[in-house]
């Protein structure tokens, strides 16, 4: 009986967190050089990198990837600061 009950329990756990995904994201400035370009945008970034900190070393290198230099995160938020900010994004909403 206590058996049944422990792989019952197991079994609940593992459903419920499976959809228990988080979402993160970032809005930073950048700039490039030659001629000067500046610009907001917003990343979606990985939960283990859900703070500016952090979130600066995954974005650094995809900006550079495009001749971006990463200037600094502003903050870290859920999916709930999305709509907010998409208009100030512009074409660097969820871009990089």
């Amino acid at each position: 009986m206590k058996m049944k009950r422990l792989i019952a329990l197991a079994t609940l756990a593992l459903v419920l967190a499976g959809p228990a995904t988080a979402e993160c994201y970032a809005d930073y400035k950048a700039k490039r050089d030659e001629p000067l370009q500046l610009h907001y945008g917003v990343a979606q970034v990985s939960d283990a990198n859900c703070s500016p900190g952090a979130a600066e070393g995954e974005l650094a290198p995809r900006l550079a990837a495009d001749g971006w230099t990463l200037l600094t995160v502003l903050s870290t938020f859920g999916p709930e600061g999305l709509e907010e900010r998409k208009a100030s994004a512009g074409e660097f909403f969820l871009r990089y």
